[in-house]
């Protein structure tokens, strides 16, 4: 599975928006991987910060 999958499924998994550390505890991914994700994600619009510095999916 691609490390962008990951992070989305525990994103999707916890239900509750997440920062960057969180992710990469809950997913076993380094740190440094689910920062890379993220800025990728980003850009593409599939998350999305309801709150400062905590993540979720796009709907």
């Amino acid at each position: 599975m691609a490390s962008k999958d990951i992070v989305l499924e525990t994103m999707k998994k916890a239900g509750t928006p997440l920062n960057a550390g969180k992710i990469a505890e809950l997913s076993g991914l380094d740190r440094k991987e689910v920062d890379k994700v993220m800025k990728e994600l980003k850009a593409e619009g599939a998350i999305v910060s309801p709150v400062r510095c905590k993540w979720e999916p796009a709907n």
